[in-house]
Order: C-alpha cells, then sequence, then structure tokens
C-alpha cells in the first residue's frame, strides 16, 4: 500500500492536467472563432520578425498588392487621367488606358520611380510637361509603345536604361533628345514614321552602353550611321534599305544578332558579316541573287525569299580549319530558285548543322515548286532530333504567319529578351 498510494496520486495528478490541457485548448479555440481579429494580431514572442514599414498608401483607381507593396497596377481601367502617385511606389502599370496628358502635379511625390509603363494610351508628344520625366532621378525604365507621340521626349533622366517608344508617329528626333543617355542599354524606335535624315547626325555614338537599338518598320532607305561600339542587337527589318556599305559592320564589332528582312537589299559586300561574334543573321525577304562570307560564329542564317538560284558553298567558306570549325547550325533557303540542294562539300566545312530547310522553291512569280528533299536534317540523337523537331515546326509557324506579324511587337527583338 506504501507504494501504490504515491502511484495512485501521480496518476491522478497527470489525469488532472491532461483534462485541463483539452480543456484550455478548446477554450482558446471558441476565443480564435469568436474574435479572430483580436487574437490572431497578437504577435508571438517566439515568430515575431520585424518588417520593414511600407505605406499601405494606394490611389484609389488602383491596385496596390499587399505581395508587391511597391508596385502600384492602374492598367485596364479607362483612366483618362494619372492618379497621384505615392512616394513609396518604384513600379507604375498604366497602360490600356485612355491617358492623354503627362502632368506634374500627377508626379510630385514620386521620388521613387524606377518603371514607368504608360504604353497602349494616346499620349502625344506636347500633352507631356516640359521636363517631368528629368525630375525622376530614379527612373531606369519607360514605356510609352503605342501612343501618339511625335518626337522622343526629353529631357530624360540621365539613370534611364530602357528608353520603348515603338509603335508611335515619330517623325523627328530633336538635336537634344539623345543628350545625357549614356547609361541606356535599349532604345527602341519600331513602327515609327523616321526617315534616313532625322537619323543622321543624330549621335546614337554618344549612347556608350546602347547594346540594342529596334529601328524596324520605319522608311529608312540606307543603313543608320554613327552606332555605338557598344552594340550587339541590331533590328532594321521592314524598312527600304538598298546596299549596305564596305566596311560598315567594322565600327560594330560585338554585333550578335542582325536582322534585314524584309529590304531592299539586291546585294551584300562579300565580307560584309565578318564578324567574331555574330549568331543569328535575317536577310529573308530581300532580293538577294549570291551568297556570301560566313562567319565563324554564325548559328543561325535566315535566305527565305530571295532570288537565289545557286548557292555556291565555296563563297561561303573558302577554307577548311579542322582546328576552328565554323558553327552554323541551321540555314533557311525556301521561296528561292534552287534548283537542286546545297553541295555536301557544306557538311565539312560546316560539321553542325543540323537542318536546311529548303520548302517551296520559286520557278517563275506565278509557279512555285519543291525540291525531292524540302527539309535537310543530318543523322541526330533522340534529344538533339527532338530539338530540330521543334525548330522547324516554329519556323513553319513563322512562315504562316509572317504577313500577319508585320508591325506587331513579335517583329521587332523582345525588349525584355535582351
Amino acid at each position: 500500500m506504501g507504494i501504490l498510494n504515491p502511484l495512485l496520486t501521480l496518476s491522478l495528478v497527470f489525469g488532472a492536467s491532461v483534462f485541463c490541457q483539452y480543456d484550455v485548448d478548446e477554450f482558446e479555440d471558441e476565443l480564435d472563432n469568436e474574435y479572430p481579429s483580436v487574437f490572431h494580431l497578437i504577435p508571438s514572442v517566439e515568430y515575431d520578425v520585424p518588417y520593414p514599414a511600407i505605406p499601405a498608401e494606394c490611389a484609389k483607381e488602383c491596385f496596390c498588392p499587399p505581395a508587391f507593396p511597391r508596385s502600384m497596377y492602374c492598367d485596364h481601367r479607362k483612366l483618362r487621367t494619372i492618379p497621384s502617385i505615392p512616394s513609396h511606389v518604384q513600379q507604375l502599370y498604366l497602360q490600356y488606358n485612355e491617358i492623354e496628358a503627362v502632368l506634374l502635379k500627377s508626379f510630385v511625390n514620386a521620388t521613387a520611380l524606377r518603371e514607368i509603363n504608360l504604353g497602349h494610351n494616346k499620349i502625344k508628344s506636347d500633352m507631356i510637361e516640359s521636363g517631368i520625366f528629368a525630375k525622376l532621378s530614379n527612373l531606369v525604365q519607360l514605356h510609352l509603345e503605342h501612343n501618339l507621340l511625335e518626337e522622343i521626349p526629353f529631357p530624360l533622366p540621365r539613370g534611364l536604361e530602357r528608353l520603348i517608344l515603338g509603335f508611335n508617329k515619330i517623325s523627328r528626333i530633336s538635336a537634344q533628345a539623345l543628350e545625357g543617355l549614356e547609361n541606356v542599354t535599349m532604345l527602341d524606335l519600331c513602327n515609327n514614321n523616321l526617315i534616313d535624315s532625322e537619323i543622321k547626325g543624330k549621335h546614337f555614338s554618344s549612347m556608350r552602353n546602347l547594346m540594342q537599338i529596334n529601328l524596324c518598320s520605319n522608311r529608312l532607305q540606307s543603313m543608320p550611321p554613327e552606332l555605338p561600339f557598344s552594340l550587339m542587337y541590331l533590328a532594321l527589318e521592314n524598312n527600304s534599305i538598298s546596299f549596305i556599305p564596305n566596311n560598315y559592320f567594322q565600327e560594330l564589332p560585338k554585333i550578335i544578332a542582325l536582322r534585314l528582312s524584309n529590304n531592299n537589299l539586291h546585294e551584300v559586300p562579300y565580307n560584309a558579316f565578318n564578324l567574331s561574334n555574330l549568331v543569328e543573321l535575317n536577310l529573308g525577304h530581300n532580293k538577294l541573287q549570291k551568297v556570301f562570307y560566313i562567319p565563324r560564329s554564325l548559328q543561325h542564317i535566315y535566305l527565305e525569299d530571295n532570288d537565289i538560284e545557286v548557292i555556291n558553298i565555296t563563297l561561303m567558306c573558302p577554307s577548311i580549319d579542322p582546328l576552328n570549325f565554323k558553327h552554323l547550325t541551321y540555314i533557311r533557303v525556301d521561296q528561292n530558285k534552287l534548283t537542286a540542294p546545297i553541295s555536301t562539300y557544306a557538311f565539312f566545312c560546316f560539321p553542325h548543322i543540323r537542318s536546311i530547310y529548303y520548302g517551296e522553291q520559286k520557278i517563275s512569280s506565278n509557279q512555285r515548286t519543291q525540291l525531292r528533299t524540302p527539309v535537310f536534317r543530318r543523322y541526330l540523337t533522340p534529344e538533339e532530333y527532338d530539338e530540330a523537331e521543334e525548330n522547324h515546326e516554329a519556323e513553319e509557324n513563322y512562315e504562316d504567319q509572317d504577313q500577319d506579324h508585320r508591325g506587331r511587337d513579335e517583329d521587332y527583338f523582345d525588349t525584355y529578351l535582351y
């Protein structure tokens, strides 16, 4: 009995404590259900982590998501004016509205802005209050595509890095427009009304960090002069350019991708593209009759819809260096005037070729024929074959949609890609 009494006492105490535990838990559950807003806001000492205080202020016309407290979304809301922007906002999205003017009163407190998207509105150049963007010293990205601008807005902040002005009515570039834009890496002027005289004498070369310039779908008849040494991506498709000056690209040795499709080129200098970094070259939809030298770095070449009758591999590759094989992997030559496939010598000179797309060839302006081998593919591993198949399907889709895509964003380098 002396041993049993202590054991009995311990069991009673343990049972009472368990009973009390469940009783308290149920009581707390009832409190939580009755007063959730109070009890859930009581900080836990163990898990309380200090967060930076970010103002919850947001324009009533817009949405400021709690997960992105420094962003303000005002897009697709049929706004006619820009609301007052709180001082903490860094990303401002105003695209797809009916805004006609950009006034200083909306930006008085907007000292932290880094990105503004005013695309797809009705803004004219004379409705942008003078100096408004220059006052935004932290601004690095400005979207004004799909508006009614007649010229490049200026002045702009010196820290700006990306300027998107496609699909406007820009026909002139003032002498001051490019001043101080040494930090701009991407300038998009596609689908405007620029002519040669507005490009000449404008010092793009002063934009020392410019990596990409899009001038597609304008009214240019010659290659733009004075481009900066830093340039890597040049989009000139859908113009009326008829020739490339000798040694034009000697001042642009960093070019990686060049798009000159849908122009008026009848021929190009033999060594025009002898560039050590060139990877993609698009000369489709021109009037070329013969090929030219292919640099070692080039991987993809597009020559569709030209007037080429014979592809002379010796011109493209005058010698073979076993230690420095060329990297060409894809050739597109449909809609030319070829009567026979490319010589097998090509596979000694370009051992990495995976696919040659012949498609249909032109017998005359109204007749089309197809070579016995519309698509050539070398023997590939299963993984390489799948990749080549995807590329081929993409090319066929591109051909089907080519006319529909003209004048759309897809026609030039994706402004977020590079």
